[in-house]
């Protein structure tokens, strides 16, 4: 399996961003999906999450400002990020996971000025 992210780059805050993550490979519909992101000298933390039925997950950080959504037929993942802040600067990776099997994308870069 492959996790393909794209979608990122620098903005001024207040801005918009939308990550999108294309799965090859394997039908990832049953999967959970997920993003996670990791700024300089800090561990990687956890963004938000969606389940195969639609459910979703976000971290306190970001909650109502960003959207995560899938397309099971596009096997695809997104993260609709809205009103960025300095703070949201990280390197964002995309995971997919279930039943002890774990795949992870390169990160795509997310710059927000101040």
């Amino acid at each position: 399996v492959q996790l393909q992210a794209s979608g990122g780059g620098l903005v001024q805050a207040g801005g918009s961003l939308r990550l999108s993550c294309a799965a090859s490979g394997r039908t990832l519909s049953s999967y959970y999906m997920g993003w996670f992101r990791q700024a300089p000298g800090k561990e990687r933390e956890f963004v938000a999450r969606i389940t195969w039925s639609d459910i979703t997950t976000y971290a306190d950080s970001v909650k109502g400002r960003f959207t995560i959504s899938r397309d099971n037929a596009k096997n695809t993942v997104y993260l609709q990020m809205d009103s960025l802040k300095p703070e949201d600067t990280a390197v964002y990776y995309c995971r997919a996971w279930r039943d002890g099997m774990d795949y992870w994308g390169k990160g795509t870069q997310v710059t927000v000025s101040s």
